[in-house]
């Protein structure tokens, strides 16, 4: 016996029709009669296993939740995305492309996973962080903030990273991962010596205090040896 059911109730979500979902039978926290968030289609959510889609959640597209894994809120997971283990999705978190959020990982607030980045182990994605390419965040890592984390970027504690604000101009924040020595800056994702080059040829003012900013680091770095 399947444990939902796809009811009348819809939605229209980015071009896709979405269904509430029905419990059919007790399982894990859920009683029958219960009912839950959004899917498109019964690929989008393990018909057995005790996974569930709570509140306003929705999964669609391609996208899959499993295991014990679960969407709260506002959270939002489709294109190619997998949620599985003991994962959570929750407020308005949401996970996209060919991402991957498993093990007992936590994504939530208004943080954002996609391209091929993994989430995993105890890690924590919170606040308006964006993790994205071929990230990893895994262990027992929190990235909070604004910080954003790209590329081949590998973070498993706190002090693989860094997240810095442009004070001197638009305010925005600009993240730098160790594992890589790499530099994320609006739409900029490259080295130190790349980044300062950059800044400098918009304006004096700002290669000056990018540039201040990557010697710290490498000074950060060079203590270290």
């Amino acid at each position: 016996m399947n444990k939902y059911e796809l009811t009348s109730e819809t939605l229209q979500c980015a071009g896709h029709t979405l269904h509430r979902i029905k419990a059919l039978k007790d399982f894990g926290p859920i009683k029958v009669g219960e009912l839950g968030g959004w899917i498109e289609k019964e690929e989008n959510l393990s018909l057995f296993d005790n996974a569930w889609v709570f509140d306003n959640a929705k999964i669609f597209g391609y996208a899959r939740v499993c295991d014990n894994a679960a969407l709260f809120g506002n959270a939002a997971v489709y294109d190619n995305a997998m949620v599985s283990g003991y994962a959570r999705a929750c407020d308005n978190a949401i996970a996209f492309g060919n991402a991957a959020i498993y093990s007992n990982a936590r994504v939530c607030n208004n943080a954002a996973v996609c391209g091929k980045a993994d989430v995993f182990g105890n890690s924590w994605v919170c606040g308006d962080a964006k993790i994205c390419g071929d990230a990893r965040v895994f262990d027992n890592a929190k990235i909070y903030g604004r910080a954003e984390v790209c590329g081949d970027a590998k973070i498993s504690d706190n002090t693989d990273y860094i997240v810095f604000k442009n004070f001197w101009s638009s305010g925005r924040y600009f993240t730098w991962t160790r594992s890589n020595n790499k530099w994320s800056v609006g739409c900029f994702y490259g080295t130190g010596e790349e980044l300062i080059k950059k800044a400098y040829a918009d304006s004096e003012k700002s290669g000056r205090e990018y540039e201040r900013v990557v010697r710290y680091v490498e000074s950060i770095l060079a203590d270290e040896k």
